[in-house]
């Protein structure tokens, strides 16, 4: 305190004759309850959830081997005080739970996921909800049992909708973070106002979206949060900034300043990044393929900013001969980059979904929740690693 004390005095016998600034409280609508998640369940209510969630997946198929569940919950109480006398307060519920599951058959093994979670309490993961996640990892485990190998080679790749946007997330929306391009080290850089995708791509960062796991009712800096057009019908129109960005590239505040804690200083980063929809049938797309893959699920990934080359592995996939989806596949990875793919992509769907709620992003050391989401697309040669 002391050290504080002194730190303090010598700040202001430097100060000068300037006076300080009026307080301004700014309120933000919020998005979400100020419901404490955490004390919403009891922590034996917590582990009979996950209980049920195990006995669930158990049920579904006697090839599930073992079974493990996870439950999480924050509630983060936030206040910004900045020089220029604003002040802004936030209340930040997040909660989530998880399932993974091993299937064996005749000596294999695979495993599959699923999970959601969103800004509000325990109270939203009813039984019915319970039972979809176990459903849906048990589904991605025995669809893996019975896979075959995945051939490699450039081909066509329909993605589908929801959490397979991680892609655009990772390979599209890093690159378009304010920090990134005002040091010129990304792909995008000093490209505003050029085509940059395909003719009916527009891919927006939307931190506004009510109770999602990547919304915000304001930014770590106090700002409220936006939805921010950075891709409209394929041209770059703008970037993802905090405020020190924004102002040492001229461009307007958007909004998207984060930090993982009070610990960590701001930066750019997304809250809920995906793309509109399109105008075409899932069903078109698929019929519209000769042979091909459609990855329905993805598994881990990775990108390099600066020159938009990405490696994302597929968790679930499926051939697709004469526009029909034949036989599972496993060991699909999709190697490519981020604004060629853009330019590929031929048709997109009408059946946009954002992911159930489980996504996490890291950038410099500091991890926060985001959303992320997109409409069935077709994307034409791209390559695909496989271990046929």
């Amino acid at each position: 305190m002391q050290e504080a004390a002194k730190a303090t005095k010598a700040i202001a016998s430097l100060g000068g004759e300037q006076t300080a600034k009026s307080v301004v409280t700014r309120q933000h609508a919020p998005l979400y309850l100020p419901n404490d998640p955490i004390a919403s369940l009891s922590a034996d209510a917590k582990v009979k959830l996950l209980e049920r969630l195990e006995q669930y997946a158990r049920k579904l198929d006697p090839r599930i081997s073992q079974v493990t569940a996870s439950i999480a919950g924050e509630y983060e109480v936030v206040m910004v005080a900045r020089h220029d006398g604003v002040m802004a307060a936030d209340v930040r519920p997040l909660v989530r739970v998880g399932i993974n599951v091993i299937a064996e058959n005749n000596g294999r093994r695979e495993q599959g996921s699923a999970g959601g979670g969103g800004r509000f309490d325990y109270s939203y993961f009813t039984d019915e909800v319970l039972h979809d996640y176990a459903k849906k990892a048990v589904h991605q485990a025995i669809v893996n049992l019975d896979a075959c190998p995945a051939p490699a080679g450039s081909m066509t790749v329909v993605l589908g909708a929801g959490w397979p946007g991680i892609l655009l997330h990772e390979a599209i929306g890093h690159g378009l973070e304010g920090d990134f391009n005002r040091k010129g080290s990304s792909a995008f850089s000093n490209m505003i106002g050029q085509q940059v995708a395909a003719k009916g791509i527009t891919i927006v960062d939307d931190g506004t979206i009510a109770d999602r796991r990547g919304s915000l009712s304001m930014d770590d800096e106090g700002n409220p949060t936006n939805k921010t057009v950075l891709i409209e019908d394929g041209i770059l129109r703008g970037y993802i900034q905090d405020t020190l960005n924004a102002r040492l590239m001229n461009m307007p505040i958007t909004g998207n300043a984060r930090r993982e804690s009070y610990a960590h200083i701001p930066m750019p980063r997304m809250t809920n990044t995906y793309m509109l929809n399109g105008t075409t049938p899932p069903e078109e797309i698929i019929k519209s393929v000769k042979k091909g893959l459609y990855a329905a699920n993805f598994g881990g990934g990775q990108v390099d900013i600066t020159s938009g080359k990405f490696v994302f592995s597929a968790a679930e996939a499926y051939m697709i001969e004469d526009g029909q989806i034949t036989y599972p596949v496993k060991g699909a990875t999709l190697i490519g980059n981020g604004p060629e793919v853009l330019k590929r992509v031929s048709m997109i769907g009408n059946d946009m979904a954002l992911d159930s709620g489980v996504g996490t992003c890291g950038k410099e050391g500091q991890s926060v929740p985001v959303g992320v989401g997109q409409p069935t697309l077709k994307i034409d040669g791209l390559t695909v690693g496989g271990t046929a």
